[in-house]
C-alpha cells in the first residue's frame, strides 16, 4: 500500500547522527517557520518558582529540563542537538474530544496558521523520574519514527503542569471503534501487515518494544491507512500489575502476566508484543474481545484464563487456514515458540496480502456507517 504524500507543513525533518541517535530538525524552503527560542532564564533572585524544590527537573524560569537532552516550554520543545518545534495553544482551535485514559485526554484541534486538523494529546506531569523519562522516550520515538505505519508527529509544548503533543489526526479513529460485527479476511490481512511492519520498524530501526499493542492503539483514516500510536508513555508509566489498567492487562502475554504478578519485569520481550498482536487480530476478526470480562467472576479469573487456558483462535467457518495459522503462530503460550516479525511477513497470509488489492476506503466507509448506526440505536434505546 503506497503511503500518501506528507503535507508540506510538516514540522519534522529528521537527521540521525552517529553515536546515540540525537535528533536534528529544520524546515524546508517555502515552509512556514514555527521555530521559537526558549524563554530566557531570569536572574535567580528575581523569580521564585513553586517548583523550586524540584530544580533538578524544572528550570527556575518555568521551563522543563530533562537532563539537558530536551527542554519543553510554553512555545515548544528544544532538543540538545539544536532542534526545536514550536506549536503553542494560541495557534490551536480546540474541537471535539477523541479519547480519554489514565494519561489524560486526546482532542481534535485545528492548527490555525496552516488550517490543518491535528490530534492533541495532553499528559499531566507528575514530578516522578520514571514518568518524566517516559515522556522523553515518547518524544524521542515520535521524532525518529518516520514510517508509513507510524502516526506523524508535529510538535509539543508545555504549559504549567501539562505536556501537549500534536500528532497526525486519523479521521476514522481507532480500530476498536471500527471492528463492528467483524472484519473480512482481506481487510484483516491489510491491518495485520501494517501492524507487523510498524512493530518491526520500531524494533529494527529504533530498538523499541511497543509494550501496549491493542486495537485502541491502532489508528485508521478515511484513506484506509493503518498506523500505530502510543509508544513510550501509556505502556511503560505503570508497570505494576496492581496499578495497570485492565485494558492493558487484557492484552498481556501469559509470561508478562506471570512476570508482573511476581514483580519480575525482565520477562517482557518482543515476543510479548507478538502475542498482543495475535490477540488483537482475533478481536478485530470476531468483532469482540475473545476473553469477555462478563464471563469471568473478576479480573484475576480473566488473567488466569489467559495464562492457563487454551489460546483463542479465529473461527474456521469465517477465515481461511492461512489466516488461522498466522494468528495461531502469534498465540503460542511459550514465547520462544512464537513467530518473529520477519516470519510473520513471510507466511502465506501476509504474502497474499501483498499480492491483492483491498478496498480499504470502502471498508472504512462501511465501518463508520455501522458505527454511526449502532450509536444512534444505542441513544434511542437509552431514551426509551
Amino acid at each position: 500500500m503506497a503511503r500518501r504524500m506528507k503535507p508540506n507543513f510538516s514540522l519534522r525533518d529528521i537527521e540521525n547522527t552517529p553515536g546515540g541517535g540525537t535528533l536534528g530538525a529544520g524546515l524546508g524552503a517555502g515552509r512556514p517557520s514555527f521555530n521559537a527560542e526558549p524563554p530566557k532564564r531570569p536572574p535567580a533572585n528575581n523569580f521564585v518558582s513553586p517548583f523550586s524544590n524540584f530544580s533538578k527537573i524544572v528550570d527556575p524560569s518555568g521551563v522543563l529540563n530533562f537532563n539537558g537532552k530536551a527542554v519543553l516550554h510554553a512555545s515548544g520543545v528544544n532538543f540538545s542537538s539544536g532542534a526545536s518545534f514550536a506549536i503553542n495553544m494560541e495557534q490551536l482551535q480546540l474541537d471535539e474530544e477523541l479519547g480519554k485514559g489514565n494519561y489524560g485526554t486526546v482532542k481534535k484541534v485545528l492548527h490555525k496558521p496552516t488550517n490543518v486538523a491535528m490530534a492533541m494529546k495532553e499528559i499531566r506531569l507528575e514530578l516522578d523520574d520514571a514518568k518524566l523519562n517516559a515522556i522523553i522516550m515518547e518524544l524521542d520515538i515520535l521524532h525518529r519514527a518516520v514510517a508509513p505505519e507510524i502516526v506523524d508527529f508535529y510538535g509539543a509544548f508545555f504549559i504549567e503542569s501539562c505536556v501537549y503533543y500534536c500528532m497526525e489526526y486519523m479521521d476514522a479513529g481507532s480500530l476498536d471503534k471500527l471492528q463492528g460485527a467483524g472484519v473480512p479476511e482481506d481487510v484483516l490481512g491489510r491491518i495485520a501487515g501494517s501492524m507487523v511492519r510498524g512493530l518491526k520498524f520500531l524494533k529494527d530501526k529504533l530498538q523499541i518494544i511497543h509494550r501496549d499493542v491493542k486495537p485502541t492503539n491502532v489508528l485508521v483514516n478515511r484513506n484506509g491507512d493503518i498506523k500505530l500510536c502510543d509508544f513510550g508513555v501509556s505502556g511503560q508509566l505503570e508497570k505494576s500489575l496492581a496499578k495497570t489498567n485492565i485494558g492493558c492487562q487484557s492484552y498481556m502475554a501469559p509470561e508478562r502476566i506471570k512476570g508482573e504478578s511476581q514483580n519480575n519485569l525482565g520477562t517482557y520481550t518482543v515476543s510479548s508484543d507478538v502475542w498482543s498482536l495475535g490477540l488483537s487480530m482475533i478481536e478485530i476478526g470476531l468483532g469482540k474481545y475473545p476473553y469477555p470480562p462478563e464471563t469471568y467472576t473478576n479480573v484475576f479469573a480473566q488473567l488466569t484464563a489467559i495464562v492457563h487456558g487454551d489460546p483463542p483462535e479465529l473461527p474456521a467457518d469465517k477465515f481461511s487456514k492461512e489466516a488461522r495459522d498466522w494468528v495461531a503462530s502469534c498465540m503460542v503460550k511459550d514465547p520462544e515458540g512464537r513467530a518473529t516479525y520477519k516470519e510473520l511477513l513471510e507466511m502465506p497470509f501476509l504474502v497474499a496480502d501483498g499480492e491483492r488489492k483491498v478496498d480499504m476506503v470502502g471498508w472504512v466507509a462501511k465501518a463508520l456507517e455501522y458505527k454511526a448506526t449502532a450509536q444512534a440505536e444505542s441513544q434511542q434505546s437509552s431514551r426509551a
